[in-house]
């Protein structure tokens, strides 16, 4: 082993990071804990939708579908719901990438 070797972080270069602070009690692991589980469950439901905005607008592209039937009757009109639908999906997923941050 050489001396710069020895030098070296033996944690350096690991997809380990510090917390800001650690945890001195229960109760705060708790909160914590309770946070982290929020956060990632927005991001579960956000993803769902936007799997199953994909699905349908690749279904509706194809023809297989007609989703939007009902309440629009041209193309562009189906494709104009679809695009309400897409928007109201990102405005949801800004709320929970915003979750995050805090």
């Amino acid at each position: 082993m050489s001396d710069r070797d020895s030098n070296l972080d033996p944690d350096a270069g690991t997809d380990r990071d510090p917390t800001e602070k650690p945890t001195r009690d229960a109760e705060e692991a708790k909160q914590e804990g309770e946070q982290m589980a929020r956060n990632w469950i927005a991001v579960g439901v956000v993803s769902i939708f936007l799997l199953l905005l994909i699905v349908v607008g690749l279904m509706q592209a194809t023809g297989l579908v007609d989703v939007f039937g009902p309440i629009a009757e041209t193309q562009t009109q189906q494709w104009a719901a679809f695009a309400v639908l897409a928007l109201i999906v990102v405005a949801l997923a800004g709320w929970s990438w915003t979750t995050l941050v805090r």
